[in-house]
């Protein structure tokens, strides 16, 4: 019973689901909002192939990919190495969207963090903190909790003359935690079929047991399209596609033309957005999404920005 009201409390956080959910649909849904964009390996062509094309059009091909090679290497913002902390140590859920945000800010950055997945159900890999929440951050021993917090404080960390953010990013920023991270459960639950699409998916990547994979799987699809309309209900949702759309125009129409809301490289607030939408681009809502709004060339941007993982596999 203590474990299930806490993780009661859990989601009612991660997810903002109401209180007072049964505890198997709260530890089920912790696998949700999950997932990473699947990593994409560069092979150089063959001998072969080389050897068939001609010297010039080789060359602007080279230089094509050597230029584009470039222009991501240097949306990198890996910051100065004496301002680079020496360990850090992430404590999450892969579903939470909230670590997400987390992740995608250590990864544009470029900073070497390691992951401790939390089971949350028994939550045994926090309990040496007094925050019983995720995510946590260990920062060469200092903690950071709450992600809009460690963002913040990190940020300042490794950018101690950069000015104060800006009205603008801090608007977007307060707009994701408060509106677009709300759309997302409605839309991934939003049928039996999609619910079971994002269980199938996510139940594969937590720090799950086997048993507990397969209660994840098929009662928490059940169970999550059920909270789905509830949500609806809370955040005053009529059609879950037509919010997700108007959401993600929204925030194409705040770029006013411009790559990123940070006009040549993401800012906060680009990197919040993004973090929080990589756990659905590849389910049917993500692909919905992408196909009927404009969101799909930002959205590309901040990828090629973010790049690979900054991830130490222990």
């Amino acid at each position: 019973m203590r474990t299930g009201r806490a993780v009661q409390s859990l989601m009612s956080r991660a997810l903002s689901l109401p209180r007072g959910l049964p505890p198997s649909v709260a530890g089920a849904s912790t696998a949700a909002l999950a997932g990473e964009r699947r990593s994409r390996k560069w092979s150089p062509p063959n001998a072969t192939t080389v050897k068939s094309v001609p010297v010039g059009i080789a060359a602007a091909g080279v230089m094509s990919f050597s230029l584009t090679f470039a222009t991501v290497a240097e949306a990198k913002e890996r910051p100065p190495m004496d301002l680079l902390p020496k360990e850090v140590v992430l404590y999450q859920y892969q579903a939470c969207p909230f670590c997400n945000k987390v992740r995608a800010f250590l990864d544009y950055h470029d900073i070497p963090y390691k992951v401790v997945e939390v089971n949350p159900l028994s939550k045994k890999e926090i309990k040496w903190s007094d925050y019983k929440k995720v995510p946590i951050l260990l920062v060469d021993g200092e903690q950071l909790v709450d992600s809009s917090e460690i963002i913040s404080m990190l940020n300042h960390k490794i950018n101690p003359d950069e000015a104060a953010t800006n009205e603008e990013e801090a608007k977007w920023r307060r707009w994701v935690d408060d509106h677009l991270v709300h759309m997302l459960s409605p839309n991934i639950y939003r049928t039996t079929a999609e619910a079971l699409e994002s269980f199938d998916y996510f139940s594969k990547i937590g720090n799950f047991s086997y048993t507990e994979k397969f209660t994840v799987k098929y009662m928490g699809a059940a169970a999550m399209y059920m909270v789905s309309k509830k949500l609806k209900k809370k955040y005053n949702i009529t059609d879950e596609r037509a919010a997700l759309y108007d959401a993600a125009n929204t925030w194409t129409e705040a770029l006013n033309g411009r790559r990123f809301l940070g006009g040549s490289k993401p800012n906060l607030a680009d990197l919040a957005v993004f973090g929080v939408l990589r756990p659905i681009r590849h389910l049917q809502a993500g692909r919905d999404m992408v196909e009927n709004t404009k969101i799909g060339e930002w959205y590309d941007r901040m990828e090629s920005a973010v790049g690979d993982a900054s991830r130490i596999n222990a």
